[in-house]
């Protein structure tokens, strides 16, 4: 009779998948690259907290990797690099590959846009002795984190004489920072006993703006008017250019490592920039690709993909369709022979939430990039479900070139869900699959990835991108 104890050790070796930690998984080298890359990608949370900012950057960045603006009318080659910027809000960046669109392209879709605090259209007003901004917030969140945290304006308006004027305050040393008020403790009794997602209603997300009024002047509004004073001295603004305009309030901190051992970076908006970085950094650093490769950064995602800069629009079956017509191609054609990699975060395994996942099928910090099958929630609604034969295909390429990837659900099957871009894309016929990186505190204003994760999304989409 053999060594029960080491038929057992070998049998695991054949035929259970290896769960370790991924950081006694990889190379030492692998460390280190993961740790440099960071430091870029720390670079661009804090350039680019809005998806306008994002798509600024990504132009910056490809056109030094030798992309152009796209041309419908121009004819291109293998290897050359081309980009359509959306509105200044989504953008795709696209590689013609030597076979071609006859033989499909192959995306990496990702999106830029985060939740946030909006200003409402008429957002200035005044009330005991302070001058306040009316919001909407955007996407899902849980209102009462954005209370107590400082804020910067980010955004752009359009004045009445077509003029535009982008801005950034409070990013800066010296700018000024804004906030949401929270009622002291003290006198906090009634709040304390409402429910955790009724302490704060969207009436009372209200940022603090001011607190003097027009110097040596008397009237009504004097709170509100010496804001519009300021904003008109510095700006050149009225009242009535804020009704058009676009302006974001997002937490005024940057990226950060976070751990005594620097294994993560904590950050705003990290769903989905940290799947955007190595996803637009993938299409830079990649040459004469066999196939036609595509990277999508798209807005809206976090309040359904809608607009004409969200993938629930045709700007990116549009941009295909023009592709495939410089070779002769019908686009419904060349979507039938491609395929994507939704590329979006998923929910990390929280020991100090651990009922709210189920462990054996989560996805954890250092285990790698993160697929998931199915979105949805509960019973799949709302869901891709990704075939066998393609997720099956990805995973081959993934262990040839030595990613590091998990699999998992976004917690219990009836506690919730969530959805990506997948459906947008999939209904043009195309096999598309969600893979991002795990994230803790999702849709927090301070989100927390692991480093190593982040880099293995962007050999994951390197890989996706070059493997036959």
């Amino acid at each position: 009779m053999g060594n029960n104890k080491t038929d057992a050790k070998e049998l695991a070796k054949q035929l259970l998948w290896d769960r370790r930690n991924g950081a006694v998984r990889v190379s030492p080298e692998d460390m280190s690259k993961a740790q440099k890359f960071n430091e870029g990608y720390k670079a661009f949370l804090n350039a680019a907290k809005t998806e306008r900012e994002s798509v600024t950057f990504a132009v910056e960045q490809a056109e030094k990797s030798g992309f152009v603006p796209f041309d419908p009318q121009a004819s291109y080659r293998p290897g050359d690099k081309v980009y359509y910027n959306n509105r200044g809000k989504s953008i795709c960046l696209a590689v013609i590959g030597k076979k071609g669109t006859k033989a499909g392209v192959r995306i990496v879709a990702a999106h830029i846009d985060n939740p946030r605090i909006d200003l409402k259209p008429i957002p200035l007003y005044e009330q005991n002795e302070l001058a306040l901004l009316k919001t909407h917030y955007y996407g899902g969140v849980k209102k009462y984190q954005w209370a107590a945290i400082p804020l910067a304006m980010h955004g752009k308006i359009v004045r009445r004489d077509g003029t535009e004027i982008t801005l950034d305050v409070g990013e800066k040393p010296g700018d000024p920072q804004f906030t949401i008020t929270d009622i002291l403790p003290h006198l906090g009794k009634d709040q304390m006993q409402k429910k955790l997602g009724e302490a704060f209603t969207g009436e009372d997300l209200n940022i603090l703006a001011g607190s003097l009024p027009l110097d040596g002047a008397e009237g009504d509004s004097l709170y509100k008017l010496n804001v519009m004073r300021i904003l008109h001295e510095q700006y050149g603004v009225v009242e009535e250019d804020l009704i058009s305009a676009e302006i974001e309030f997002v937490p005024a901190f940057n990226a950060v490592d976070i751990g005594f051992d620097h294994s993560m970076v904590g950050a705003y908006g990290h769903d989905d920039r940290v799947c955007a970085y190595p996803a637009l950094e993938a299409i830079c650093r990649c040459k004469e690709p066999e196939y036609t490769m595509m990277t999508v950064l798209a807005d809206k995602e976090e309040i359904g993909s809608v607009g004409n800069t969200g993938l629930a629009s045709e700007f990116l079956n549009y941009f295909v369709a023009d592709l495939a017509a410089m070779e002769g191609e019908e686009a419904r054609h060349v979507w039938g022979k491609s395929n994507c990699l939704s590329a979006d975060v998923t929910a990390a395994f929280d020991p100090t939430y651990a009922s709210a996942y189920e462990a054996g099928n989560s996805c954890f910090l250092n285990h790698g990039v993160g697929l998931a099958k199915y979105t949805g929630s509960r019973g799949k609604g709302g869901s891709n479900d990704c075939s066998a034969e393609f997720l099956g295909w990805v995973l081959r390429v993934l262990d040839g070139h030595e990613v590091l990837w998990q699999i998992g659900e976004l917690g219990k099957v009836d506690q919730g869900g969530g959805g990506t871009v997948a459906l947008d894309i999939s209904r043009l016929n195309a096999d598309v699959v969600d893979i991002g990186v795990p994230v803790l505190s999702m849709h927090a204003p301070f989100e927390v990835v692991s480093k190593l994760d982040v880099y293995m999304a962007y050999k994951a989409f390197k890989a996706y991108f070059m493997a036959d």
